[in-house]
């Protein structure tokens, strides 16, 4: 049995730039004018390998990251003054409405909740939900095996682990944290027995421990990668002049 999982996750289009974000001052302005200027902020994972990471000496690096670099570029943007902040599952929303990121670019759900707090565009990597268990767990094999109050974990502000506690293991304690790598520590430790999310996010934390996880089961392709931006009609509040972390 799959997992159906709708969500579409892409990057916001040329035609989206008139959304208002906002500038120190209180001053407001659309992501072409952020443009103008010649800097942007855009949203980023930083613990997502493969996708959006910070690495140790600091630089980013991540299919994500050429993503963003490349919508910068087209807006005359060049990749040196971008800056990446960082954007939590339960923060993207509050990220963009207060101003502090012109965009975020990411695994990214869009829901109707979501459609009225900000303006998606994409997908432009399409994906399904798929489990992570440890290596020597061979008795997870779906959803459905996940019953019997298994221990599911996934990130707070994010919406596939909920999908299997509705659709498949209704008896699943759903474990919540802030960053998928705080899940996949859990997950070593033993602490949870499974994490859900995107299948794209989940290779990447196997392949860097791929003697101790199995990337498996129940894979749809009803899922994608895609990027946030205010909504036309939302007015930001003033961009933080507090650096981002890096």
């Amino acid at each position: 049995m799959n997992i159906s999982r709708s969500i579409r996750l892409g990057i916001g289009a040329m035609a989206l730039a008139v959304v208002a974000t906002a500038c120190g001052g209180g001053e407001q302005r659309s992501v072409i004018e952020s443009a103008e200027s010649g800097q942007l902020v855009v949203g980023i994972k930083f613990d997502q390998p493969g996708l959006g990471q910070r690495n140790p000496d600091g630089t980013f690096s991540g299919f994500d990251v050429e993503v963003a670099k490349y919508v910068a570029g087209e807006l005359g943007v060049s990749a040196e003054n971008i800056e990446f902040k960082e954007a939590p599952s339960p923060q993207r929303e509050t990220l963009i409405q207060n101003g502090e990121v012109d965009y975020i670019v990411g695994t990214y759900s869009i829901t109707d909740e979501r459609k009225e707090k900000v303006d998606f565009a994409g997908p432009y990597f399409v994906a399904g939900q798929s489990l992570l268990v440890r290596a020597d767990n061979q008795e997870i094999t779906g959803p459905d095996s996940l019953r019997g109050g298994k221990k599911l974990c996934s990130v707070a502000g994010s919406t596939p682990a909920q999908n299997i506690k509705d659709d498949y293991a209704q008896d699943v304690q759903l474990q919540e944290y802030d960053t998928y790598s705080a899940c996949v520590a859990a997950l070593r430790n033993g602490a949870v027995d499974a994490l859900t999310t995107d299948d794209i996010i989940l290779a990447g934390y196997a392949a860097q421990s791929p003697a101790n996880s199995r990337w498996s089961v129940s894979r749809s392709p009803t899922s994608g990668t895609a990027s946030a931006w205010p909504r036309a009609t939302t007015r930001a509040a003033p961009r933080s002049t507090t650096p981002s972390r890096r």
